[in-house]
């Protein structure tokens, strides 16, 4: 999929610079090409689930601590 910008009368360079940069935001190409400069290795399921279940109570506990004032 190509992003054009064209040029119209009387518009300064830096306006179609801008309006190139904004497409190509948010068509998502950017996401997408920073995600696979490296090659991620695919992690297990279990190791998805333990990293689910740290991350849930890591959140638990930081939620815990701010009702009591801590954070």
């Amino acid at each position: 999929m190509a992003i054009e910008a064209r040029k119209r009368e009387g518009e300064p360079s830096n306006a179609l610079l801008y309006s190139f940069t904004r497409k190509v935001k948010r068509s998502g190409i950017l996401k997408e090409v920073r995600k696979r400069r490296f090659y991620a290795r695919p992690a297990s399921r279990i190791k998805r689930r333990i990293s689910a279940i740290h991350r849930e109570t890591r959140k638990a506990e930081v939620d815990r601590q701010k009702k009591l004032g801590l954070l």
